[in-house]
């Protein structure tokens, strides 16, 4: 595709800083740079090639704005496929802006949320599973969301859904010249080799699809309560997962009263935390408003650390809060292991599957808890590296494959025509096309850019 239009924007934050990076994109990006730009040089970047940096000064109307570094890129070895230029001045944002508004007064406009990266899609430098994991890199909030993002800017998700298409489209091509072309010498068609084809095609999918809320654990967050009665330890682990004192902690009981939040990470996965009052009944207003709110959190939690104290028997409370967490990902966090053990665990095993004994106050059993969680939301079963799907777009996408790619084994089972299993496989074909942006609507194209930021 080729654009005519120039655009520019600032490519790094809007934020002052050492360095500020002004990105400019199209057929007449070196051009216009040199209406701005002036190199010590004396040489012009309309005439120099890509891969070529030069040091001078950017200026305007009103004379020089500050000393910078024009590095030029040709098309199509240039992130855009475009002829670009980048001006890294000094980062402060008077100059960077100033800049800019030069850039546009010599011709270019401004770009759009994302322009930059949707015109690297539309020239073919990347796949638009890559493009979208341009902005997951960005956001990334952990170690293992940043490796998923990387690997998916590196076309891992694209080669895993690759495979897949490239395995339906040999099938359907194959019923097609079977039944298109019956004087042909084609070999018949092998419903049996159709079958594993369809089996292994949809376990790809389906590990896909589950990997999903995991690697949105990594990307996204989860948020995570922290309950149990009065005085177990909640406030105390909050202040260790947070690694300050942001909860107030005392030997008196209803020191919470309203709902205390930070965001932490552990095991590489960033927990919201809410440090919730201690679940009792009481007479005191106040409290009893905390308590509420406690309990209306916790059934809306994506996790609990339900903690139990086991330097005191089981009471009520510590039952109720089992009984509360059966419907919801919880693991059980029982608390003062440096103190002597009173708690009955049999109980707290009937509704736990994950059970981390700990003292927040010594921060033992801290690496213990973070492999806890990792199992509880499942992201210890992923490979950030091997490709994971990153939007609902493409979960959708991936699922409307699966889901046809299902139609077409119960065509073939019950004893349909093959034209009927074709028609199946060809909508499954179509759902991965559009996954990967092979075939997809300028509708879909809008949507994947509108969550970029101005500048990539």
């Amino acid at each position: 595709m080729t654009e005519t239009t120039t655009i520019a924007a600032i490519s790094t934050a809007q934020a002052p800083g050492g360095i500020g990076l002004i990105r400019i994109s199209g057929p007449q990006a070196q051009e216009i740079a040199d209406k701005v730009f002036t190199a010590k040089s004396g040489k012009k970047l309309a005439g120099e090639k890509g891969y070529t940096v030069h040091y001078g000064r950017v200026h305007d109307e009103a004379g020089e704005i500050d000393e910078a570094i024009a590095i030029n890129y040709r098309a199509p070895a240039s992130f855009t496929g475009e002829n670009v230029t980048e001006l890294s001045c000094h980062g402060g944002l008077y100059l960077l802006r100033r800049t800019l508004r030069a850039l546009y007064h010599a011709g270019a406009r401004p770009a759009q949320p994302g322009e930059f990266t949707r015109r690297a899609f539309l020239n073919g430098k990347m796949g638009l599973t890559e493009a979208e994991s341009v902005m997951e890199l960005i956001s990334a909030r952990g170690d293992q969301a940043a490796r998923a993002a990387l690997a998916g800017r590196d076309g891992a998700l694209e080669r895993r859904i690759e495979a897949v298409k490239e395995t339906l489209v040999g099938a359907a091509a194959h019923l097609e010249a079977w039944a298109d072309y019956p004087e042909e010498e084609i070999p018949e068609v092998n419903e049996d080799e159709l079958q594993r084809i369809f089996f292994d095609a949809g376990r790809e999918l389906d590990r896909l699809l589950q990997s999903f809320d995991a690697g949105r654990a990594l990307r996204e967050g989860v948020d995570t309560v922290i309950a149990g009665k009065p005085n177990a330890g909640k406030s105390t682990l909050m202040n260790l997962l947070a690694g300050c004192e942001r909860s107030i902690v005392t030997d008196v009981e209803g020191t919470t009263r309203d709902i205390v939040e930070e965001t932490v990470l552990v095991g590489g996965i960033p927990l919201r935390l809410a440090d919730t009052a201690g679940l009792r009944d009481t007479d005191d207003a106040v409290e009893r408003i905390g308590v509420e709110r406690a309990r209306k959190r916790l059934e809306s939690a994506q996790l609990v650390l339900a903690v139990f104290d086991s330097s005191r028997k089981m009471g009520e409370e510590d039952r109720r809060l089992a009984h509360a967490c059966r419907n919801v990902p919880a693991l059980a966090v029982v608390n003062k292991s440096d103190l002597p053990t009173k708690l009955d665990y049999s109980y707290i095993q009937k509704y736990f599957q994950h059970i981390v004994v700990l003292s927040a106050k010594n921060g033992d059993g801290l690496e213990e808890l973070a492999k806890a969680i990792g199992k509880v939301l499942k992201t210890s079963e992923i490979d950030p590296n091997e490709g994971l799907l990153f939007t609902e777009r493409q979960r959708e996408a991936a699922r409307r494959a699966k889901e046809s790619l299902e139609e077409a084994e119960r065509a073939l089972q019950i004893g349909m025509t093959l034209d009927a299993v074709t028609v199946s496989l060809e909508g499954a074909v179509a759902s991965l096309l559009e996954l990967t942006g092979e075939k997809v609507t300028d509708a879909v194209v809008d949507e994947v850019f509108s969550r970029f930021c101005v500048g990539k």
